[in-house]
């Protein structure tokens, strides 16, 4: 058979000079003029590049055609282990308890409460009834106010993350009026309901004045009560557990400056907790007449605790609860009233750790496996002495358990159920860890089935991110099992740039030492083959965003390595990205990457990995690249820039496909069943790649 061939985009070069470097984009039309209007309405993309995006999605399904009868299967498969009339825990307020559930065949969940001593369910919000018609809809928050009366929610409905927020009356189920346009959907409510506090996109997208909205009044006439002027910055909201105060969170990706606002002062002002420092990171809790501080001042770079006298939260007031210890990453802090609770991470594990505050005695909530992840949800209540956390690892489903932190008494009140069956026994989860090029030990977390025989032939799956701090779980993912199942090995390696093993290794991945990423990422591949566990003709490795850059620079730097990448959403072409300071993300990406405008340094580093950039005449794996047109994150051109150069440098290899979804933006499909149908495309491709058996084994 044929195969098709793939589409040409016309090369139309520009050139510049930035530092005396000669930069020639031959792709750069693909950028729209008008992507900000693009971001609201994608029907307005210009004709040319909208034809030259068709073409490769029609390329893509041409190319992906003959496992398209696998990928079917895979989405049944996986669609087979959910659980469709699911239920979260409800979590008690007051009154009421709150929880979120899933409908049989439903796309979008439904928010719900009833009594908290037993009752009637009530459905506060429909979202399958809301997303209907529409060819995106993401509902982003839905929360109730201190009375219970109202219920102030928020959704996307073009993927390009400019949420709506509106008001519903709980008595009547109706909407109000009340429609606000382009914010960032978090909603922090006033302690007397009348009024909520919201945050703004500016004209780039950038999340930067926080608003307070006064029920049955114009959103127009709303008074700003922040306003934040630095670009690099970006503001969000949460509030203390305490339910006293609303926080403005100002940061960038190394320094964060935290206000607090009295929400039972309607005229309140934001107060400043501690100045922006550079490098200088904290978050705030609040009990009584003090502050509790999660802080890295000091030097204390895997984070201390700290207490604040409310009334006078300067640095120079602070004393300090936890010391650091380094290498042991304090990752988030509550306060109760009796309780303070911290999650932690030692070599790439996690534990729960709570304290009296009556005795300072501490105790630890840990498990044995050699892989596993745990998280908490502190839920609405500040005086309880009860706490939910969730327990899984890549062979366990998710367990959720109530913990009682006076008692320790521990209640298993869900286990995430799979449907067509799962039994933990038939597989095998372990830790490995691969040498980097300067000696640093890399984590690597594997599952496989018991009866796999490691011999070097096995297919296998690497995943891999490594930016901004982000650590991936070693959790149970039930789509991973119909890899697993057809004899593939999954792993994940946690790369530097992550903060598995503590903030350093974060900081050993970013800026200067950014390619220690990608060159942990090879070692990691490497060292699977070296111990049998697959070979480089049958490894694939996958990463999305950042790790889609990951992806685009390992393909460069070792394409003999891996037969498949699956790179979705890539941040590929780095070095013109941050040359763009009109880009949503650029400013506030720079302490990340560095300034290449302003630091020829930085500029040449950028330009020696952007993987847009090193495009080389080579021989390239099989690629497959996946793209949102109405991601403001990772803009749609540039993988489409990136798959038109590759197509035009590289020597053989491939295919390299690009399949964008011209409805959606940097998450995909939102509906939890459109987004299996990506993941098997993924798969699909994967497998017929990789030669991997189509069918389970026995």
């Amino acid at each position: 058979m044929t195969q098709p061939l793939p589409p040409r985009a016309q090369a139309r070069p520009v050139t510049r000079t930035v530092h005396g470097v000669e930069l020639v984009d031959e792709y750069g039309w693909l950028r729209a003029e008008n992507w900000r209007d693009v971001l609201r309405d994608p029907g307005l993309l210009p004709a040319d590049i909208r034809a030259h995006l068709e073409a490769e999605n029609a390329y893509a399904d041409a190319i992906l055609a003959p496992c398209e009868e696998l990928r079917r299967r895979l989405v049944a498969e996986m669609r087979g282990r959910i659980k469709e009339d699911d239920s979260s825990v409800p979590s008690p307020d007051g009154p009421y308890s709150y929880y979120v559930r899933y409908r049989e065949g439903g796309q979008h969940p439904l928010v719900c409460r009833r009594p908290r001593d037993g009752g009637d369910e009530t459905v506060l919000l429909d979202a399958d009834a809301l997303a209907e018609g529409k060819a995106f809809f993401e509902l982003a928050e839905a929360e109730h106010s201190p009375d219970h009366r109202l219920l102030a929610w928020s959704a996307d409905e073009t993927g390009g993350e400019l949420h709506r927020i509106r008001l519903r009356n709980l008595a009547t189920g109706e909407d109000d009026a009340t429609v606000i346009e382009q914010t960032t959907g978090e909603v922090v409510w006033a302690a007397d309901s009348r009024s909520f506090y919201y945050v703004r996109l500016d004209e780039n997208h950038r999340p930067s004045r926080v608003f307070r909205h006064v029920l049955s009044t114009d959103p127009a006439t709303d008074e700003e009560i922040y306003r934040e002027n630095e670009a690099g910055w970006f503001v969000h909201l949460s509030r203390t557990q305490s339910g006293a105060f609303g926080l403005i969170i100002v940061s960038d990706h190394e320094t964060s400056e935290v206000h607090l606002l009295d929400l039972a002062d309607p005229a309140a002002r934001p107060r400043l907790v501690a100045a922006r420092e550079t490098g200088h990171r904290y978050s705030v809790e609040h009990r009584g007449d003090e502050l509790i501080i999660a802080t890295n001042a000091d030097g204390a770079e895997d984070f201390k605790l700290v207490s604040a006298p409310l009334a006078a939260p300067d640095r120079e007031n602070w004393r300090e609860l936890l010391p650091h210890r380094p290498g042991v990453m304090l990752l988030k802090h509550t306060a109760f009233r009796d309780f303070l609770l911290r999650l932690e991470r030692e070599n790439a594990n996690p534990r729960l750790v709570v304290r009296a505050f009556a005795t300072g005695e501490e105790h630890t909530i840990a498990f044995d496996e050699p892989a596993y992840s745990l998280r908490y949800e502190p839920g609405y209540e500040y005086d309880t002495s009860v706490v939910r956390f969730t327990y899984s690892s890549m062979t366990t489903p998710a367990e959720t358990y109530a913990y009682d932190m006076a008692s320790r008494e521990r209640q298993l009140i869900k286990r995430r159920e799979v449907p067509s069956g799962h039994d933990p026994a038939r597989y095998v989860t372990r830790r490995l860890f691969a040498t980097a090029e300067d000696g640093e030990t890399v984590p690597i977390s594997i599952l496989h089935r018991r009866d796999l025989v490691l011999d070097g032939t096995a297919p296998c799956l690497l995943y891999g991110y490594g930016a901004y701090g982000i650590s991936i779980p070693a959790d149970f993912e039930t789509n991973r099992l119909s890899l697993v199942d057809r004899g593939f090995v999954y792993a994940i390696a946690h790369i530097r740039g992550g903060t598995e093993k503590g903030w350093r290794w974060y900081t050993d991945g970013k800026r200067e030492k950014k390619t220690n990423s990608f060159s942990d990422f090879i070692a990691a591949g490497r060292h699977l083959a070296a111990l049998g566990y697959t070979s480089p003709q049958r490894l694939v490795a996958h990463g999305g965003s950042a790790g889609g850059m990951l992806m685009g620079a390992v393909a460069n730097a070792a394409p003999d390595l891996f037969r498949v990448i699956l790179a979705e959403v890539p941040f590929v072409d780095v070095l013109n990205t941050m040359l763009d300071e009109s880009l949503p993300l650029t400013p506030p990406e720079w302490p990340e990457w560095g300034d290449p405008i302003r630091d020829e340094a930085a500029f040449r580093r950028i330009l020696s990995y952007s993987p847009y950039d090193q495009v080389k005449a080579q021989v390239y794996p099989a690629i497959l690249a996946v793209a949102g047109l109405s991601d403001p994150r990772v803009t749609y051109w540039e993988p489409a820039k990136w798959v038109a150069r590759l197509r035009a440098r590289m020597k053989g290899g491939g295919p390299v496909v690009l399949s964008t979804n011209m409805d959606a933006g940097h998450g995909g499909s939102a509906g939890r069943f459109e987004r299996l149908e990506e993941v098997a495309r993924l798969y699909a491709f994967a497998i017929q790649q990789t030669g991997a058996s189509d069918e389970p084994l026995p």
